[in-house]
């Protein structure tokens, strides 16, 4: 029991040589997605309407273009000449953040906060819990040397996914 203690004390938590060794695109997206994911939390738990929100706002939406774009540079998941589902939500973020900028400027709050709110759950949140299934870059990453943490980690987002999807039904029998 000592020694599996000690090997397990051995093994490395976390390794960024994994995306030291991605291409370009993927360390671009991954600079840009991973201020954009503290600065939309810190944004959404914030005073809205004030100089700071529109400051950072300006901040969050740059970044979100810049992750939405270097998407399109990334094939991993190879399913249509170079491109997988997952870039159609990169559009969705492109056309998402350009609506929630409009609204915001035309005054349509609420329209701009659900747009805002759908780009920081859909396009980081949950399209983030993806990025760290077994055989993806940030997987390795965060895993390096330890599967059953990973196992772990894909049922926890499995369960997570599941909630999502019961959630927003349950939400709809109820609006009826």
């Amino acid at each position: 029991m000592a020694e599996r203690a000690i090997e397990f004390n051995r093994m490395p938590l976390m390794t960024l040589e994994p995306l030291l060794d991605a291409p370009l695109a993927v360390q671009i997206h991954v600079t840009a997605v991973t201020p954009a994911a503290l600065l939309g939390a810190y944004i959404l738990l914030r005073p809205k309407g004030t100089p700071l929100h529109r400051l950072l706002g300006r901040i969050w939406m740059a970044l979100m273009v810049v992750t939405a774009t270097s998407s399109f540079f990334i094939h991993e998941l190879d399913l249509f000449y170079g491109f997988s589902p997952i870039h159609l939500l990169s559009i969705a973020t492109l056309f998402g953040s350009w609506n929630a900028i409009a609204a915001a400027r035309r005054g349509d709050i609420r329209l701009h906060k659900r747009i805002a709110g759908g780009l920081y759950f859909g396009g980081i949140v949950l399209a983030g819990l993806f990025t760290f299934l077994p055989g993806r870059i940030m997987h390795a990453v965060v895993f390096t040397g330890a599967e059953r943490p990973a196992a772990l980690a894909a049922a926890v987002i499995g369960s997570i996914l599941v909630a999502i999807v019961l959630r927003r039904r349950r939400g709809r029998l109820i609006a009826r």
